[in-house]
């Protein structure tokens, strides 16, 4: 059984920062991409980053290329989610989830363990 915890929401004006952890429990963690989830309030889930087991490759929503940045660190079963020059768009439930393999992947159906999710809210 593998459990993910986020933490690192809050509340905070545009154009500032925040980051999100999500550390996992149970015994494999760096043999599989991990990715983070948001859902908006009256909208569907929405990918927003992924990152594989050695931190090489990573994916991206467009929207928050260049403002946002995925990484982990496999020894503390943990991988973070860095979110600067944040706008009021941004706000959301943000999830961290595991992917069924090594996988980069933007489908939310590729993904089997989730976590219980941390709110993000950007004032304007």
């Amino acid at each position: 059984q593998v459990q993910l915890v986020e933490s690192g929401g809050g509340l905070v004006q545009a154009g500032g920062s925040l980051r999100l952890s999500c550390v996992a429990s149970g015994r494999t963690f760096s043999s599989y991409a991990l990715g983070w989830f948001r859902r908006a309030p009256g909208k569907e889930r929405e990918f927003v980053a992924a990152i594989d087991w050695s931190g090489v490759r990573t994916n991206y929503l467009d929207s928050v290329k260049g403002r946002f940045s995925i990484s982990r660190e496999n020894a503390k079963k943990t991988v973070f989610l860095q979110m600067d020059s944040l706008r009021p768009e941004d706000t959301a439930v943000y999830y961290c989830a595991r992917n069924r393999a090594n996988l980069v992947s933007a489908d939310g159906h590729l993904y089997d363990y989730w976590g219980q999710g941390t709110q993000v809210t950007v004032s304007s």
